[in-house]
């Protein structure tokens, strides 16, 4: 049983010190001391730095289904599901004050052209975030709620995109002003 709460000490350290520090500044010394556990724990629980970092990347994901597990809830309208997804993930964002960004975002920047099996698992990540977004898109396209008859699939990669430029931006100003510019353009202006 220890050691089950020592790997779950590494993790959630991990995804606070990776997600705010990044992949490349932070050591598994600097983990492991905020973990409050020896080093060697570090490598009985996981064979390198870039399996943590899979790991990290797979629990991140997680709490992001999370948030998007409204936009599957066919009782809502699609635009109120979109809504709704924006308002998690923003509310999201302000929980750490802006500050971390995407990790998603953060690790595609950091570790896309380092670790190819990284770089696999996030466009994966992305892919299957577009997938979902499109799905709603299209109908809402059908029931007359979106307007715009551009493919959904184009609109949610679209969507997606800008999504990550003003996630970006919000961390750079530590605001939440390009969030909720990023939502009233593409409910008002993108998907009317």
């Amino acid at each position: 049983m220890a050691k089950a709460n020592v790997k779950e000490q590494l993790l959630t350290t991990s995804v606070t010190l990776l997600h705010s520090k990044g992949f490349n500044a932070t050591s598994v010394q600097d983990i492991t001391d905020a973990a409050g556990v020896p080093k060697g724990s570090f490598y009985n629980h996981f064979t390198s730095k870039e399996a943590l970092g899979m790991e990290v990347l797979q629990r991140y994901l997680a709490a992001v289904a999370a948030i998007a597990a409204v936009l599957h809830e066919r009782s809502l309208a699609p635009t109120v599901r979109l809504q709704q997804y924006f308002d998690g993930m923003i509310a999201a964002n302000a929980a750490n004050d802006f500050h971390s960004g995407c990790l998603l975002g953060n690790f595609s920047t950091e570790l896309s052209n380092q670790i190819p099996a990284m770089r696999g698992a996030m466009q994966q990540a992305f892919a299957a975030g577009a997938d979902s977004l499109a799905a709603v898109i299209a109908e809402g396209q059908q029931d007359g709620s979106i307007g715009n008859q551009m493919p959904a699939a184009d609109l949610a990669a679209f969507i997606n995109d800008a999504w990550q430029g003003a996630v970006l931006r919000a961390k750079a100003e530590q605001s939440r002003i390009p969030l909720d510019r990023f939502v009233r353009l593409v409910m008002s202006n993108i998907l009317h």
